[in-house]
């Protein structure tokens, strides 16, 4: 249910993670509204560290959080890096949220993944499908840390009356985005392995997988528009997804990179990579229900991926 107007006018609002992709992309939004923005990097206070965050709490007061921050990436680096996946994720939601509640926080909003849901679960994917199956075995340890999380953050609003929610991303690219050439997102993937194959003059691009999953994507900044939306007029305990409620196939998505990047080779695709969950489409319903759709098509959200891409790396045209 939408709660009455909360309002973000004059308050100390905390980013939490503003150097990621989501966070800068929250920071760009609450520029536009009347906040007192506060943000820490990691050498200002390890969200890992406990003490250290309770400290950093203590004396900031933070009234609203925006609970982004969170050890992130593809498929590789979600099945190599299993603990530092659970471990880390699950040491900055349960400092994060503990903090928040101790220094009378306001508000906070936890940001969870769309691999929380089963891998099986019916398309597209309701809210109410968490923990009613098995999860992805490739990215198991990530999914559970963030449904640690969703579960703190509930448990805190029934006990304490915390207004704590959450949301559910869908996948997201756009500015800001990880390149790395083994742990990235997808997009992010496409994007570094065409541009470079153009340079190059490569005459073909291998895309890992089968190509036939279905994906949803997101671009970053409607997702920070969303999340002030609802940090403004929502207040219930039940998730709310956060997407498009519009999917792609992989190798349909790899031939629009390709098309917006420039490179004109053929694209081959490689089985004996993992492909993930076959299908990921969130329901949207509850989010629309609330006011809120995603404004920026895919072909220009990847636009402008690619010039921050090109930019932010120094790259050739």
């Amino acid at each position: 249910m939408a709660s009455a107007l909360f309002e973000l006018k004059g308050k100390r609002v905390y980013v939490a993670g503003h150097r990621g992709m989501v966070g800068s992309a929250l920071v760009r939004r609450l520029a536009r509204e009347d906040v007192d923005l506060v943000t820490a990097d990691r050498r200002e206070v390890d969200l890992c560290n406990q003490a250290a965050v309770f400290d950093w709490f203590a004396k900031l007061r933070p009234q609203v959080v925006f609970l982004a921050a969170a050890k992130v990436g593809g498929i590789v680096a979600n099945n190599t890096l299993r603990a530092e996946f659970i471990y880390d994720n699950i040491a900055i939601a349960s400092n994060v949220i503990h903090a928040a509640h101790q220094s009378g926080a306001e508000k906070l909003m936890f940001l969870g993944s769309s691999c929380i849901y089963p891998k099986l679960a019916a398309q597209p994917l309701r809210e109410d499908s968490m923990l009613t199956g098995p999860l992805e075995p490739t990215n198991e340890p990530y999914a559970i840390a963030k449904i640690a999380g969703i579960k703190m953050a509930e448990a805190y609003r029934s006990q304490y009356g915390s207004d704590f929610i959450n949301v559910m991303p869908t996948n997201l690219y756009g500015p800001g985005d990880n390149y790395h050439p083994e742990f990235s997102h997808v997009v992010a993937a496409l994007i570094r392995r065409f541009h470079e194959a153009r340079v190059a003059g490569a005459k073909s691009v291998v895309v890992w997988g089968t190509g036939t999953p279905r994906r949803e994507f997101l671009y970053v900044d409607d997702m920070a528009d969303a999340c002030v939306h609802l940090m403004k007029t929502y207040s219930a305990p039940d998730l709310v997804n956060i997407g498009t409620g519009e999917d792609i196939s992989i190798a349909e998505f790899a031939r629009i990179v390709a098309e917006i990047v420039g490179y004109r080779g053929e694209i081959a695709f490689d089985p004996a990579r993992p492909d993930g969950t076959p299908r990921k489409l969130l329901d949207v319903s509850r989010l629309a229900s609330l006011g809120w759709r995603a404004t920026t098509s895919l072909e220009e959200g990847l636009r402008r991926a690619y010039e921050a891409y090109r930019t932010t790396s120094a790259l050739p045209a």
